[in-house]
């Protein structure tokens, strides 16, 4: 059985001061969606739900702005996500990263921490996955 040693969403949205305003504005205005922010973080902060849904999983969770994914760093990630619509999760199986979750996956959830959990958990098991232990 293949192992899942690592989770990572990306988000559809650029991090730091100007991304996050940027990112706010246009939410409101109806010109940016992010299906992973939605799941992760309430209008004013990170969901304690996410927290704790992702302390039960047992594998890491890494989250990254799309403006912080970089080549050179993590290459075989960003090579992996090449020319994937944003947001989506990735998981690190057996040593290679595959798309766990798409960005149409996420827009199900419809921002539901549970909804996102049983999704990710039927995929892994769609695919003969098993969650590494942390």
């Amino acid at each position: 059985m293949a192992t899942v040693t690592e989770f990572v969403g990306v988000y559809d949205a650029d991090g730091g001061v100007r991304g996050e305003v940027t990112y706010v504005i246009g939410h409101m205005l109806g010109r940016a969606h992010c299906a992973l922010c939605d799941i992760t973080h309430s209008p004013v902060r990170r969901k304690p739900a996410w927290d704790e849904m992702v302390a039960s999983l047992g594998v890491p969770v890494r989250l990254l702005h799309r403006n912080e994914l970089h080549p050179e760093r993590d290459s075989a990630l960003a090579s992996a996500l090449q020319g994937e619509p944003l947001a989506l999760i990735a998981a690190r199986v057996d040593g290679a990263w595959q798309i766990a979750l798409t960005a149409q996956d996420l827009d199900t959830v419809g921002g539901d921490v549970d909804r996102f959990r049983a999704t990710l958990l039927s995929r892994v098991r769609e695919r003969g996955w098993d969650l590494a232990a942390a």
